[in-house]
């Protein structure tokens, strides 16, 4: 089968490791079922795959993707939960499962003409969905979804600051939160992409670093250091600044005064539970939400899209159709 598969790692020059070619039909434990992949998406993850960042050299070749949807051995319309997990060690959750990891990770990824996945993360795809719309939901979506609704707790009528408009979490947390009700504010260094994160949902779209109208009750970050001080002082005291990535740099300076002082809360969040998974694609069929698609690509191009994401010239989410 055709796949995009990491090879080698290049912490410096990431697309060096990519290699798109033929590789063997998935292997299928016991209890697990393949997955003929219609459309999968791309991730920040996957860029780190190849530099290194939780792929270590010794599991290569792993071919990369978490994200996919597309028809189950049963002929089903299935969207593909990534998350590998045990939901009793996780005390219910199995992104709390110690020993849980992503597809990509352990076990070969999504970009690729079939996919093997346990039974339990299948996720039956609405038939509102395109496979391209369903396939951005497991990772960004996902992400976005858990970010807002269970870290942040955040209500209609309440405010978010969603820091880096244009990447996929980004960009989904924009136009979920505006479908939910509340008042959103974006920021982006692009104007085009300030203007198109108005388009999308956002109330307000403000330069990177600028001040806000008012301080918010939460905080979606994904850009960590190029962002962190921003987002603190944008917060309202007791204020919640939820974060799921730092694409920018993971040691900001702390600001520890500024936290026990406004008795702010920081709170970490990695992708969602299948339930959630299940959930968010309910929420798209009953408000109309779809995830904004940047560029949908065959398979065999998929180093122009790992370019493009490299380079930050995208706004949404990357498809590829195998």
């Amino acid at each position: 089968m055709f796949a995009a598969t990491a090879t080698q790692i290049d912490a410096d020059h990431p697309l060096n490791g990519l290699t798109l070619g033929e590789r063997p039909d998935p292997e299928v434990p016991d209890g697990w079922t393949t997955v003929t992949v219609k459309a999968a998406a791309l991730n920040h993850h996957d860029l780190w795959s190849l530099r290194g960042v939780g792929l270590p050299a010794d599991r290569l070749p792993m071919i990369l993707g978490c994200d996919a949807a597309g028809v189950d051995e049963d002929g089903n319309e299935v969207i593909v939960h990534s998350v590998i997990g045990d939901p009793d060690r996780g005390g219910g959750d199995e992104t709390l499962d110690p020993k849980r990891s992503l597809l990509s990770e352990h076990y070969q990824g999504t970009l690729a003409e079939k996919v093997a996945v346990p039974r339990r993360n299948l996720v039956r795809k609405p038939a509102e969905l395109s496979f391209e719309e369903a396939a951005c939901l497991p990772t960004a979506w996902l992400t976005a979804y858990r970010m807002l609704f269970d870290k942040a707790g955040v209500e209609p009528g309440a405010t978010v600051l969603v820091q880096g408009a244009g990447g996929g979490v980004a960009t989904a947390a924009i136009a979920l939160a505006s479908a939910a009700g509340l008042r959103v504010f974006a920021t982006s260094r692009s104007e085009a992409k300030r203007k198109r994160a108005l388009e999308l949902g956002a109330d307000v779209a403000v330069e990177s670093g600028a001040r806000l109208p008012q301080r918010v009750d939460a905080v979606i970050e994904t850009v960590g250091e190029a962002t962190w001080s921003h987002s603190l002082k944008s917060l309202r005291p007791g204020g919640r600044i939820v974060v799921s990535g730092a694409t920018s740099g993971q040691v900001p300076p702390a600001e520890l005064n500024r936290v026990f002082f406004l008795q702010l809360q920081v709170v970490g969040s990695t992708m969602g539970t299948r339930e959630q998974l299940e959930r968010l694609a309910r929420f798209l069929v009953k408000t109309g939400t779809r995830p904004l698609i940047d560029r949908t690509l065959p398979l065999a191009r998929a180093r122009d899209g790992f370019a493009a994401m490299a380079e930050g010239d995208l706004f949404g989410k990357i498809v590829f159709t195998p």
